[in-house]
C-alpha cells in the first residue's frame, strides 16, 4: 500500500484537471512476451481515480492482456455517466477493433460501477467483468452526503481503509467522489437485470469498508453468468495484498478466454512458480502421509523405481485406474512434473466446468486448481487438440463411475466394452502408457456410497441438482459405465498407509494407423491396454505387502533417523 501510495501521489501531483483518458502501465506486454490474440483489458479505478491499483499485478496481465488503464485527474469532475460514456466508447472501439475477442473490464468499487452500468447499456459486446469488493454503495453511511460538509469532518469521518486517499486527494475531490459513490450504486442497482456479461466477482472477507461478501452473493443470484470468488483472509484493498493474484484468480475460475468462447486447450497458460507452489502446498499433507512411491517401466521390460521409464517427448497418453474421489491425481501431476519437468493435462469430468456446479458444492473454489494445472473438459474436440498439441494426455476411462464408486468395488475398471481412445492416439502416433495406483484403502474406509446416500430422506432432490444441468457423458453406453453422474461419498479415515504407482510398458502407435483404423485391430489394442492397467494394479497389490515402510508409524521413524528429506526405501521392484 505504501508503495502504491507513493506512485499514486506523484501521479496526483502533476496539475491537470482533466480530461480522463487510458495509460498502458507497462511498454509491448513485458518487452514483447505477449501472447498471441491476447484480449483487451481495460482497468477501471476505484475512489481514488488514479488508475495504478494493478501495480502488484502489471507484469503478469501484460502478458496475456493489451492493457490500458483509466486515469481520472484529480481535480476532474466528470460525472458518473460521462465516465460510463468515455470507457464505453473505447469499449465499442476495442470490440470494433477485434470482434472475435472479448473485452475485458476490472473495476474496483466505482470502477465496477462503471464496468456493470457499461455491459447493461452494450448487451450484444462481448465483455467479460472481474468487479472486485464491488459493495453496495447504497448502504454506506451517508457522512459524506452534505454538500456542504466541512473539509475537516471529511478528514476525520474516513475510515481507516481510506486514509490514504487523504494522502492522495484534496479534500474537495474526495467529497466529490464519495458522492458519486451513491449516484454509481443506484443507477447501477436499477439496471442489474440487463447484465448479461460473463461475470467474476472478487470479494474479501474482512473488507473493513463494505459488506463485500454479502454483496457478492447478492450479486451471483442476480447475474446470470456470475462466479463468486471469496477471499476470506483479505481486506478492501485486496488488489494490494501480498498473496492475493488476480491472474491466478482469473485463470482458476476458467475466465480466461481470447475468443468468443473458451477454448481450454489453447487458452491455458503456462504455470508460474507460485502456482506449481499452491498445487504443491494443496496436497502436501496428503503427500506427506503417503509418501507416494512412483514406478516405471523400461521399454526392455524392467521396472525401476523413479520416471525414468516415462517418454520425454509427446504426444503421450496415459490410461490408468481412477483411485475413489481422484485422490491420486495430485500426488501424479505435481510428482511428475517436479521429477521430470513433464506438464500432465488431465481429461476432466465437465462438472468441474459448469457454471451451475459453482451454486451446489460448499466452495466456489473448489475445481480452481485443476483448471490451473490445465485440465480439460473430456470431448473429442479437447482430445484431439491436446494430442495435435504433442501434450501428456491423462485419460481415465472408468470417469466418474470409477472414481465414485461403490463398497467392495475398489480396483475395479469401469471401462466401456468399445475402444475409444486408440485410433485417436494412432492417429498423431502417440505413446500409451498404461497404469495403475492402489493405496486408497490404506488411508479411509468408506462409510456412505451411493446406495446408501439414495436411501436418506430428500438426497434424492440433491442427486437431480447436482446432474440435471450438466454435460451426460456416454449416453450411448449400457450397464454401469453408462452412470457418470457426480455424487458425495462419506469416507471414514485410518492410520495412513502408502501411494504406489506404476507405470506400464510404453505401448507404440506410431506408425500403425492404418492398421488401428480397423475396428477389430483396434479394439483388439484397447483390450490389451486395459488388460495391462489390471496387471499393473495386481502388481502392486502384491508387492506392498513386501514394503516395510507401508505404514506412517516406520516412515516416521525412518526420517527421525535419517533426516526428514531422506527418500524412504520401498520393496525392491
Amino acid at each position: 500500500v505504501r508503495e502504491y501510495a507513493e506512485a499514486a501521489r506523484e501521479m496526483a501531483r502533476r496539475p491537470d484537471g482533466g480530461p480522463p483518458r487510458w495509460f498502458a502501465p507497462l511498454e509491448c506486454g513485458g518487452g514483447g512476451e505477449r501472447v498471441p490474440g491476447a484480449p483487451t483489458l481495460l482497468y477501471l479505478p476505484g475512489i481514488d481515480g488514479v488508475g495504478l491499483g494493478l501495480i502488484r499485478h502489471h507484469e503478469r496481465l501484460a502478458k496475456m492482456f493489451d492493457m490500458w488503464c483509466l486515469h481520472i485527474p484529480v481535480q476532474d469532475r466528470t460525472t458518473f455517466q460521462g465516465l460510463v460514456e468515455h470507457v464505453e466508447r473505447t469499449v465499442k472501439s476495442e470490440s470494433s477493433r477485434a470482434p472475435d475477442r472479448p473485452v475485458y473490464l476490472v473495476g474496483e468499487s466505482v470502477g465496477a460501477c462503471i464496468a456493470l452500468a457499461v455491459a447493461a447499456r452494450n448487451r450484444d459486446v462481448d465483455l467479460v467483468l472481474v468487479l472486485v469488493n464491488p459493495g453496495n454503495f447504497m448502504k454506506m453511511s451517508p457522512r459524506f452526503g452534505g454538500a456542504g460538509q466541512a473539509l475537516s469532518e471529511v478528514a476525520s469521518g474516513l475510515l481507516p481503509s481510506l486514509m490514504y486517499l487523504a494522502d492522495i486527494l484534496p479534500k474537495e475531490s474526495i467529497v466529490w467522489k464519495m458522492k458519486m459513490l451513491r449516484t454509481a450504486s443506484s443507477f447501477v442497482n436499477s439496471r442489474l437485470h440487463a447484465v448479461k456479461a460473463q461475470t467474476l466477482v472478487v470479494a474479501s472477507g474482512n473488507d473493513e469498508l463494505l459488506p463485500s461478501r454479502d454483496e457478492a452473493e447478492r450479486l451471483r443470484g442476480t447475474l446470470k453468468k456470475c462466479r463468486v470468488r471469496h477471499f476470506r483472509d483479505n481486506g478492501h484493498k485486496i488488489l494490494l495484498e501480498d498473496g492475493f493474484d488476480l491472474v491466478t484468480t482469473i485463470k482458476g475460475a476458467g475466465d480466461y478466454r481470447r475468443s468468443r468462447q473458451t477454448d481450454y486447450v489453447l487458452d491455458f497458460l503456462p504455470l508460474s512458480d507460485d502456482e506449481l507452489e499452491k498445487a504443491i502446498d494443496r496436497d502436501r499433507l496428503l503427500t506427506f502421509a503417503t509418501d507416494p512411491v512412483m514406478l516405471s517401466t523400461l521399454p526392455d521390460g524392467k521396472i525401476v523405481r523413479g520416471l525414468a521409464g516415462l517418454p520425454r517427448a509427446g504426444p503421450v497418453l496415459l490410461v490408468g485406474y481412477h483411485m475413489l474421489m481422484g485422490f491420486e491425481l495430485g500426488p501424479l501431476v505435481t510428482g511428475v512434473l517436479r521429477s521430470t519437468g513433464i506438464h500432465i493435462r488431465g481429461l476432466a469430468h465437465p462438472f468441474m466446468f459448469n457454471e451451475s456446479s459453482d451454486q451446489l458444492i460448499p466452495d466456489s473454489s473448489n475445481y480452481d486448481l485443476h483448471r490451473i494445472m490445465g485440465a480439460v473438459p473430456v470431448t473429442a474436440v479437447n482430445f484431439y487438440k491436446l494430442l495435435s498439441e504433442k501434450q501428456f494426455v491423462l485419460l481415465y476411462p472408468g470417469g466418474a463411475r470409477e472414481a465414485l464408486h461403490r463398497k467392495g468395488e475398489e480396483y475395479r475398471l469401469f471401462w466401456p466394452e468399445q475402444s475409444e481412445f486408440v485410433r485417436m492416439a494412432s492417429r498423431f502416433g502417440a505413446t500409451i502408457i498404461p497404469f495403475g495406483v492402489v493405496g486408497e484403502d490404506d488411508i479411509c474406509d468408506m462409510l456412505l456410497d451411493y446406495n446408501d446416500l439414495m436411501k436418506l430422506p430428500f438426497y434424492d432432490i440433491l442427486d437431480k441438482k447436482l446432474n440435471e444441468e450438466g454435460l451426460k457423458l456416454r449416453t450411448d453406453s449400457t450397464g454401469e459405465i453408462k452412470n457418470q453422474d457426480m455424487h458425495p461419498v462419506v469416507l471414514t479415515p485410518k492410520m495412513p498407509g502408502r501411494f504406489y504407482f506404476i507405470f506400464g510398458e510404453p505401448i507404440e502407435t506410431k506408425g500403425r494407423e492404418k492398421e488401428l483404423r480397423d475396428k477389430e485391430k483396434a479394439q483388439h489394442l484397447y483390450l490389451h491396454v486395459k488388460s495391462e492397467v489390471e496387471s499393473c494394479i495386481k502388481y502392486l497389490k502384491e508387492k506392498r505387502e513386501e514394503d516395510p515402510y507401508r505404514s506412517i508409524l516406520p516412515r516416521l521413524l525412518y526420517q527421525a533417523a535419517h533426516g526428514s528429506d531422506a527418500e524412504i526405501p520401498t520393496f525392491e521392484p
